[in-house]
């Protein structure tokens, strides 16, 4: 990403209003992110701006409150597609969190400032860029069909030029640590095989194909691209958690003692022993003696104390 896209993202992100970084009531002992993407709240919030190079809000009523690494890389990235492929409709953001996290209707995640919805790029059959839609579902084909009270009828395409150029900004953004995509299979296929076609890199091509999932659980994500963000190292010490596998090409958590192999341990297991040896003498502290005069006290005389005789007690008879 180059100098001119970073100032784009900077002008973006001083329009930003809203950043919190007081703890969460939820959690007031703990900072950022805290607990689960389904089970969680948020501190240290930064509100997503309305509009912005790339990119505007999808609802006002909604909720633009995130991680700010995670605000700042869907800034970072719409401003990437909009310098790559000018002209076209900005990307449309659905729901990050609530400033403080916790639920939020129509959602079971998205109470940790860590998932942000966001709309998928549109065009014309023939081709020509047009504003998103909305929640429209795009089928295998990459086709959606608007109905009349949404400016239809007509059908609109996945423009998978841009949708791409948005995977593979976020996936190369260390700000994004991108956990999971969700989005339906066909839709997946749709744009892998375009970033092939292109001759794009093949190992960011496996990135994409293993953080993009339909998730078995919910509805399969045919109106939209959900992107969840790992927890960085220091966001784990500080209460976050969970939400998907660690992958190996994100930042290293501290590592522990290296492990020892079953061999060492074995030999540590059966290795003899140490004892003291015979010569070793033990070490005696010398305790004060016990010659009244000699510690400074005066004799005291001894005086015998007379002898108590028990009561006699009377015995009743049967």
């Amino acid at each position: 990403m180059n100098s001119q896209t970073s100032a784009i993202a900077a002008g973006a992100l001083a329009l930003v209003v809203g950043c919190s970084y007081t703890p969460t009531p939820l959690a007031p002992t703990l900072l950022g992110p805290v607990g689960a993407p389904g089970h969680g709240a948020l501190s240290g919030s930064l509100e997503l701006p309305r509009v912005g190079p790339g990119f505007r809000w999808l609802n006002p009523a909604g909720h633009h409150y995130g991680v700010p690494r995670l605000v700042n890389a869907v800034a970072m990235a719409a401003a990437e597609v909009e310098r790559e492929r000018p002209g076209g409709a900005p990307l449309v953001v659905g729901d990050l969190s609530k400033r403080f996290g916790g639920q939020i209707a129509g959602h079971r995640s998205h109470r940790t400032g860590r998932d942000v919805d966001l709309l998928f790029y549109a065009e014309s059959p023939a081709g020509e860029p047009v504003a998103s839609p909305g929640f429209f579902k795009f089928g295998p084909d990459g086709l959606a069909f608007v109905p009349p009270d949404r400016a239809g009828p007509k059908f609109v395409r996945l423009d998978v030029a841009r949708e791409w150029l948005l995977v593979k900004a976020l996936l190369t953004l260390p700000e994004a640590n991108v956990q999971w995509m969700f989005i339906s299979t066909p839709l997946e296929a749709l744009i892998t095989e375009y970033a092939r076609a292109r001759g794009e890199d093949l190992e960011l091509i496996w990135h994409a194909e293993t953080v993009m999932l339909q998730p078995a659980d919910s509805l399969p994500h045919d109106d939209h691209l959900h992107l969840r963000t790992a927890c960085t190292p220091e966001e784990v010490v500080l209460g976050c958690e969970g939400g998907g596998p660690y992958w190996p090409w994100l930042p290293a958590f501290p590592s522990d003692a290296p492990d020892e192999s079953d061999d060492a341990l074995l030999v540590a297991l059966l290795a003899p022993i140490q004892t003291e040896s015979e010569d070793a003498k033990a070490t005696y502290v010398e305790l004060p003696s016990n010659d009244e005069s000699a510690r400074g006290l005066a004799a005291q005389p001894q005086v015998d104390k007379p002898r108590v005789l028990p009561a006699r007690v009377p015995v009743r008879g049967n």
